[in-house]
């Protein structure tokens, strides 16, 4: 189960998080997780360079390694990147100092201070003891969810999702993974497509 939308009470639960980002701004914040990987990440570059627009790169160190080229590719892009552990662990299965071992693992490749846990899932003790750790780094999570990971959707299923719950200031989340292409593949285009005509600028984080 998971919400496309990230409803007020979970972002009151989580504070230190951050959910969206400033409201008065006409300004859509772009995420992609999971990757870098082959075909899918250069699609999406692709497409937001047709756009003109930038985002941020929610990457899995494991990737960076297989596939420096598309991850310097981002970064040459003018993207931004964030840490998404090495390995894509749960942080709710995970024991807190394999997790945060595996964190600092990504950070060996990864160099930023955004941090985005994978599918969402982090202990309070996993929160603190990274914020005693990583001062200076930002866990990101977000407020819109395309769901173009999950197969039992279609593409007019996920631009749904993003459209009928898109803010001033959302963060939105895709996924360059190959479960997620063959939606992601029609959905992205489309949906930076209608949002410039409903008068969004994008943003990186």
């Amino acid at each position: 189960m998971y919400l496309t939308h990230s409803p007020f009470w979970l972002q009151w639960l989580y504070p230190t998080l951050t959910w969206h980002k400033n409201r008065k701004e006409k300004y859509v914040y772009l995420t992609f997780d999971d990757g870098p990987i082959p075909v899918v990440t250069p699609f999406v570059l692709n497409t937001l360079k047709n756009f003109d627009a930038k985002a941020t790169f929610f990457c899995i160190g494991d990737n960076v390694c297989k596939y420096p080229e598309i991850y310097t590719s981002i970064l040459a892009n003018g993207h931004r990147v964030g840490n998404h552990t090495f390995n894509h662990l749960k942080g709710w299965a995970t024991p807190d100092e394999q997790y945060l071992m595996n964190i600092e693992k990504c950070r060996e490749v990864v160099k930023s201070n955004l941090f985005r846990p994978p599918y969402g899932r982090i202990r309070r003790s996993q929160i603190s003891r990274f914020k005693a750790l990583y001062p200076e780094m930002e866990i990101v999570m977000w407020d819109v969810l395309s769901g173009d990971f999950d197969s039992r959707l279609n593409a007019e299923d996920c631009i749904n999702n993003v459209l009928k719950n898109v803010k001033n200031g959302s963060i939105v989340v895709f996924h360059d993974s190959n479960k997620a292409y063959s939606r992601l593949s029609v959905t992205l285009p489309l949906v930076l497509e209608k949002l410039r005509t409903m008068g969004f600028g994008f943003k990186m984080l």
